[in-house]
């Protein structure tokens, strides 16, 4: 049972990648750099609805190309996830506000709702080749089972739910081959012959 659960969910995962051309589909928002109003601390769990992002909200991202981008201000251009530096692990995720060519390269200028400055942590440009992609979804909350994943008591409570499941499955099997087993001996005396 545990190896077809794990089944499913890889076959799901793999299947967001090619459906969503990006090797990122579903990430967490980890900051709030997207939250608004500014200056004042992230309302995510009391304005789910609204056209930016909270803190522990789940994204999904499609990878399309530059030209799929619309930039503009806040609400109104499309926010991306990039990465921080070409060849960098990171992401950031910033609502694309315009778009520049630098000696035949394009770029878009980003900025989180929630910052006065526009770019990336440390200001500059982004390269369309560290545009991961678009946020197209926007599901309140779920980020945070992802965001509580990544320390020790999220794995602790990974761990704690995988021997629940083990326990709960054993119990189960004993009671139906308990019940089972009644059942045979209930069915073997009634088929015994009886004395004249």
């Amino acid at each position: 049972m545990i190896i077809v659960v794990i089944g499913i969910i890889l076959a799901f995962w793999f299947g967001l990648r090619w459906g969503l051309n990006t090797d990122y589909p579903v990430l967490a928002v980890a900051s709030g750099s997207m939250s608004l109003p500014r200056d004042v601390p992230d309302p995510g769990w009391a304005s789910p609805f609204s056209p930016t992002l909270h803190t522990g909200d789940l994204i999904i991202i499609d990878g399309v190309n530059a030209s799929q981008i619309h930039p503009g201000p806040p609400p109104v251009g499309d926010i991306l996830v990039f990465h921080v530096s070409p060849g960098s692990d990171e992401l950031i995720v910033h609502r694309a506000i315009g778009n520049t060519t630098i000696d035949g390269k394009f770029y878009f200028v980003t900025q989180g709702d929630n910052n006065d400055i526009p770019g990336p942590p440390g200001g500059g440009l982004v390269p369309v080749s560290s545009v991961v992609g678009k946020v197209v979804m926007r599901i309140p909350w779920f980020g945070y089972i992802a965001l509580d994943m990544r320390n020790s008591t999220g794995i602790l409570i990974i761990v704690i739910l995988i021997i629940l499941f083990i326990v709960l499955e054993s119990i189960v099997s004993e009671v139906q081959h308990r019940r089972t087993g009644k059942k045979e001996k209930q069915t073997n005396e009634e088929s015994k012959p009886t004395e004249a």
